[in-house]
């Protein structure tokens, strides 16, 4: 076997070293902390999604009493009103909410993961946030209340487990679901959710300016907030987009800029084009329809991203309170190489 001299054995090294760096996510080294000595305890899920179904119906406010001491939050009632008992019946009973518990009794069987997860993201929310109070975590059945897939309220967080089933979860056709946000309606997509909702608790959602530049700074300052909470999640599941979607705009990063700068739109204010850079959908209009939506909101997160690159002392909360727009533009140094 061929020896390498030491001069070229440390250069053989040094290039190993470099690759390593240069491809293991450095666009995120800010958001990579340690949280080893963050204490926190292990999340447990109170499963009222589960233990609610297990009810009988023919003891229904005798068995409902013995489940309000750990279900309060749900339960909070007169357990002996007839009308709510009739009601709580009806949603028993209900035969799309028992094809909802059906779904998540099958596919959601065992939670370990999903809990060792939501302990790593509270680890990371005491970092940045060391005041913070850790939320009691529930899962329920919404029964198809799919604009509030994850709520936090009153230091509880609710998730709502019937609204990650799965693409290939019928009732979601069924009810006119959109396929564009069925995609997003995925066991991958609950941490991305609980961490969103986390953002809209600690920085209630304000009217994010008129210009296109505002609205996607802003919106950067989101996915950020949420990526630095669940720093090892894939981006694309944060952004709501497909394999093939984040390839495209990863592509095109560069005409995409180009077009805003061009165009002369980073400053507009008017209504109808900055909808179409930040609005949902299938995709985003003026491109082909491989381009994902709201591809302002991914502008954003890379010029907030470069932005916090090159400002090291910067915190996670000084950056959220930050409302000099132009200032985290022009300090993020932002070109897209072509």
């Amino acid at each position: 076997m061929m020896m390498l001299n030491r001069s070229k054995l440390l250069f053989v090294l040094w290039l190993i070293g470099w690759i390593m760096v240069s491809g293991c996510g450095s666009q995120n080294d800010r958001l990579l902390v340690d949280v080893s000595d963050i204490h926190v305890p292990h999340v447990k899920i109170h499963r009222y999604d589960l233990e609610l179904f297990q009810v009988r119906h023919d003891h229904l406010s005798q068995d409902l009493e013995k489940l309000k001491p750990e279900y309060r939050f749900f339960l909070e009632t007169d357990l002996s009103d007839p009308t709510k008992l009739e009601q709580m019946q009806a949603y028993l009973e209900n035969r799309r909410t028992r094809e909802f518990y059906a779904e998540v009794r099958t596919r959601f069987k065992d939670v370990a993961n999903l809990e060792n997860s939501l302990t790593d993201l509270f680890r990371h929310l005491k970092y940045y946030y060391p005041d913070v109070k850790i939320p009691r975590v529930y899962s329920y059945i919404s029964g198809g209340d799919y604009d509030f897939p994850v709520q936090l309220s009153d230091s509880v967080l609710l998730i709502g487990l019937d609204n990650f089933l799965g693409t290939d979860f019928k009732p979601y056709v069924a009810d006119g679901i959109s396929r564009y946000r069925i995609a997003r309606m995925t066991p991958q997509h609950i941490m991305p959710g609980i961490a969103g909702a986390l953002r809209e608790e600690m920085y209630p959602a304000q009217f994010p300016g008129n210009s296109l530049l505002e609205q996607m700074v802003e919106s950067g300052k989101d996915i950020y907030f949420i990526k630095a909470m669940i720093p090892n999640t894939e981006l694309r599941f944060i952004l709501g987009y497909s394999k093939d979607q984040y390839q495209w705009i990863t592509n095109h990063e560069p005409p995409v800029w180009s077009a805003i700068i061009d165009n002369q739109m980073l400053y507009s204010t008017d209504g109808q084009m900055t909808r179409s850079w930040m609005s949902d959908g299938p995709f985003s209009p003026g491109f082909s329809q491989e381009a994902p939506p709201r591809l302002g909101a991914f502008i954003g997160w890379q010029i907030v991203r470069k932005f916090m690159e090159n400002q090291p002392d910067v915190t996670l909360s000084q950056l959220m309170d930050e409302k000099d727009h132009q200032k985290i533009l022009t300090r993020s140094k932002y070109k897209p190489q072509k």
